[in-house]
């Protein structure tokens, strides 16, 4: 008698699982339609530039690939068509990591401050983000007319520097203030009774619980600024950052190295991407096993 009821209730059940899947309503299809052209349309060109870079020395801009080889990667190491690609690529390198240090500093400091309130909180809260409302190309016109008023020099260093930080140091704030919410003041009135001070205090115990959110702070602030064309534009002086060398290349150059300077791009965004979100999980997982080793 077993056989036959489990054999019924299996049959009822794939029976159950048809009519459910039947029943769906034709929102769904088109819904679920919708948003397979949405992923084709979004990563398609964006597949289409790393299969082209790939081609042989007879490729082209366009499909059919003629040939697979390494030739337009080379061409962006020599540099025989290609523009200054390693300088700009160095310079985007030294101004995203000078721009993530300042931005996870303030960010920090400002979410310690904003902890408890103080006179005048609000106004400062909506300064700091008042340059979130401003086009980016307008605010970096303005930077870049204030430096020729003074009479300093634009450069990638200085006003390229500022025009940035009024772009990273807003989102990093934001993110901070979120991370500090679910930060438990019990924990730092334990490590005082304990006798550790206040500098003991954010470093042995506020830091290493805010440890993931710094890195997504650090994370956001430095694809942000790897990435920034329209504040850099009027402020980055004659030298230019990796987006504005290839946007000049747009201009200049009309070869599959171009492709490959996106795909190059593309690679050391994922591999930053992946280090970070990899740093988080290990602290994490290192929080897990020193609960696990405490209890």
């Amino acid at each position: 008698m077993t056989a036959p009821i489990s054999a019924r209730t299996g049959t009822t059940m794939m029976r159950r699982k048809v009519r459910k899947s039947s029943d769906r309503p034709w929102t769904f299809y088109v819904l679920a339609s919708f948003f397979a052209l949405y992923v084709i349309a979004l990563y398609g060109p964006m597949i289409s530039i790393y299969i082209l870079s790939f081609q042989d020395v007879q490729g082209g801009l366009v499909f059919p690939m003629r040939g697979v080889s390494l030739y337009w990667f080379n061409e962006l190491i020599m540099q025989t068509r290609a523009g200054d690609v390693s300088g700009a690529f160095s310079r985007s390198m030294y101004l995203a990591v000078s721009v993530t240090v300042i931005t996870v500093v303030v960010s920090f400091m400002a979410g310690m401050a904003f902890r408890r309130r103080f006179r005048g909180d609000t106004i400062v809260f909506y300064l700091m983000i008042a340059s979130l409302v401003a086009p980016g190309l307008v605010l970096g016109i303005g930077i870049g007319l204030g430096f020729n008023m003074l009479g300093i020099e634009t450069s990638w260093y200085t006003s390229a520097l500022g025009a940035q930080l009024s772009w990273t140091l807003p989102f990093g704030i934001l993110v901070m203030f979120a991370v500090m919410s679910r930060l438990n003041n019990d924990w730092e009135e334990a490590a005082r009774d304990l006798g550790a001070s206040r500098a003991q205090t954010i470093i042995l115990v506020i830091l290493p619980i805010l440890a993931p959110g710094l890195i997504a702070v650090a994370l956001f602030g430095f694809t942000l600024s790897y990435d920034e064309f329209a504040r850099t534009l009027q402020t980055a002086g004659p030298l230019n950052t990796l987006p504005l060398e290839i946007w000049s290349m747009t201009l200049n150059v009309t070869s599959p190295s171009l492709y490959a300077l996106g795909t190059v791009s593309t690679v050391v965004s994922f591999i930053i991407i992946g280090v970070s979100l990899g740093s988080i999980v290990m602290l994490q997982r290192r929080s897990a096993a020193r609960l696990n080793n405490a209890k």
